[in-house]
């Protein structure tokens, strides 16, 4: 099967893109400073657009973009605003009430969020979007990382830092631009993708969706967005992802591992918890793959970003040599540093089949003597809705420490409905060793109390989590460097 007609840089001459409409256009971003926010900053900056913004903080990322040219304020005031801005732009954490954003709309100034503004980019480009449930940000940043080292040059946008290529976005010089895709709020409903990537589909953000069924219809809206001649490329195993792509008007290709599909993995072994394996298309062996990250899942999330690569004109064995390099993105199963003999990672996982498979692969790829997994539960809604599947993820952990519940978008009745103990309580009800402790303070003082040589500490949740294992690790460089 032919690749798409994508002109890109590794053998092929690169088509001058046309003027992008955005130059000489005064935008002005409300939190300049987000990941996916900077990354269009860049892209416009590059376009010839003329950009302000505003952030709370002083960051590197500010730092860069002023000395690329934007002008950014710390004040969120407004003082970047004027009657001669052509568009103002914020991140979905920005509220109608915010004071710029309402003073831009006081003043009748055009106005989108940053996932529109994504879909106006991405029509100028070649747009590949990545979607599901599980692991957006891990194979957004594989696309991203096999074709910049081999010299596609892509823009991208990634939910996290990419450590290999220094940051969560960039603004390239050829045609195409890989985005992640997050189906929260619909908003990936503003995206206009020539190619579309479906990881998995499972019940989440049910604060935003009435149940599976809802979702799945979400990702069939998705998938119409996609043109006749472009192409979806998804989960081959997942029965919720074959009912959203039934009916797609463009070409589909599936990706399995062990399974049949138009992409297939086959493992051939596992060195250090990484999987090694050959990659077929259409039953034919087009690549083999050395993975530098654990775990089974990253097999099949790789087999997707070569599918991927294929389709914007990169040979399958060139994207797995770079694929092989691959060492992961930011809070990923990342490793943080040790104490007392102890391997201490850290990783975004809130769903429990991200735990469940975030666990499994740190078992396989350290096999330590036990391990401590300190969970902080995002959001109360979600907790109580995935109740009985956060009782049973946390099966290859020795001892879990459940935070309070990390309050994000939940509503008074959901915060009544349940708590850290309950779900304490249902985990026991599973004979896994769990105790809540409530403050931050508590697990680490539990943690440095316990955890001893060839242990491993996991720290996993989207909210601040990390802060204890960073705070093991220095507490414990810094007793080395009292005590050498």
């Amino acid at each position: 099967m032919e690749a798409l007609a994508v002109p890109q840089s590794t053998g092929h001459t690169v088509k001058q893109r046309q003027e992008s409409r955005f130059s000489n256009q005064r935008v002005h971003f409300i939190g300049i400073g987000g990941c996916g926010m900077s990354g269009l900053a860049r892209i416009l900056l590059d376009a010839g657009a003329i950009v302000t913004g505003s952030d709370p903080k002083s960051t590197a990322v500010t730092r860069e973009l002023e000395l690329r040219g934007a002008r950014i304020s710390h004040q969120q005031n407004g003082e970047l605003i004027t009657e001669e801005t052509d568009l103002v732009v914020r991140t979905a954490a920005v509220k109608d009430d915010n004071p710029e954003f309402a003073l831009a709309r006081s003043m009748g100034l055009p106005h989108m969020k940053y996932s529109q503004l994504l879909g106006e980019i991405m029509q100028e480009r070649i747009g590949v979007a990545v979607a599901g449930t599980h692991g957006k940000s891990t194979t957004t940043g594989m696309i991203a990382y096999a074709m910049t080292m081999c010299g596609m040059d892509p823009s991208w946008v990634v939910g996290g830092t990419v450590g290999q290529l220094g940051k969560g976005s960039a603004s390239g010089s050829g045609d195409v631009f890989v985005v992640e895709a997050c189906e929260f709020d619909r908003s990936f409903h503003n995206l206009l993708p020539r190619i579309a990537l479906i990881s998995n589909i499972e019940a989440d953000h049910l604060d935003c969706y009435r149940d599976i069924n809802d979702i799945i219809e979400s990702f069939r809206h998705f998938v119409s967005l996609v043109p006749p001649d472009g192409l979806v490329i998804c989960n081959g195993q997942d029965e919720n992802v074959a009912r959203a792509v039934a009916g797609a008007t463009c070409r589909v290709e599936t990706v399995a591992v062990e399974a049949a599909a138009t992409w297939c993995a086959k493992q051939s072994g596992m060195v250090n918890g990484c999987y090694n394996g050959e990659i077929l298309h259409n039953g034919q062996p087009v690549a083999r793959i050395r993975l530098s990250v654990p775990g089974i899942h990253n097999l099949y999330n790789a087999t997707m970003a070569i599918a991927a690569c294929h389709a914007c004109g990169l040979s399958p064995a060139k994207a797995a040599v770079a694929l092989s390099n691959f060492t992961g993105v930011d809070r990923r199963m990342t490793i943080l540093g040790t104490y007392n003999g102890a391997t201490v990672v850290d990783d975004y996982g809130h769903h429990p089949t991200e735990i469940r498979a975030t666990l499994r692969a740190l078992r396989e790829r350290f096999n330590p003597r036990e391990i401590y997994c300190a969970f902080q539960p995002h959001q109360y809604s979600r907790t109580r809705l995935l109740l009985e599947q956060f009782a049973t993820c946390f099966a290859d952990a020795d001892h879990v420490l459940i935070t309070d519940i990390y309050q994000c978008r939940d509503s008074e009745e959901d915060k009544r409905a349940i708590n850290s103990q309950v779900l304490v309580d249902r985990i026991r009800g599973n004979d896994i060793n769990a105790l809540h402790l409530a403050e931050f303070s508590q697990v680490l003082d539990h943690l440095k109390r316990n955890v001893g040589k060839d242990d491993l500490v996991l720290t996993i949740g989207a909210g601040n989590i990390c802060d204890i294992g960073r705070e093991l690790v220095a507490y414990s460089n810094e007793s080395q460097r009292r005590n050498p």
